[in-house]
């Protein structure tokens, strides 16, 4: 069974920084491409950022140049550095391998207010 727990989120100012991590367990991690999703209040999830096994990455236009996604495959943990950040950024962050049909987690609360 693959489970997903997101954590690092919380509250902070625009133009400040977070990093959240994904805990992946199973055996899946490695050999999958991995993602960071948000889900604002009354919006669909929306896929922000994913991860190639290899490392190599790609980015949403909104958060491009901002956010930063990397993985440590031997702690089956995947990050999201997050900066520069604004209000509109928040929302609930989820990891997951993208576009499949694995579980979520709970995600993460990023809050960016004055």
């Amino acid at each position: 069974q693959v489970q997903l727990v997101e954590s690092g989120g919380g509250l902070v100012q625009p133009g400040g920084s977070l990093r959240l991590s994904c805990a992946a367990s199973g055996s899946i991690f490695s050999i999958n491409a991995m993602g960071w999703y948000r889900q604002a209040p009354g919006k669909p999830r929306e896929l922000v950022a994913t991860i190639t096994p290899g490392g190599s990455t790609n980015y949403a236009d909104s958060v491009k140049g901002r956010f930063t996604i990397s993985r440590d495959n031997a702690k089956n943990t995947v990050y999201l550095q997050m900066n520069s950040l604004k209000p509109l950024d928040t929302a609930v962050y989820y990891c997951n391998v993208p576009y499949s049909s694995i579980s979520w987690g709970q995600g993460t609360q990023v809050t960016v207010s004055s």
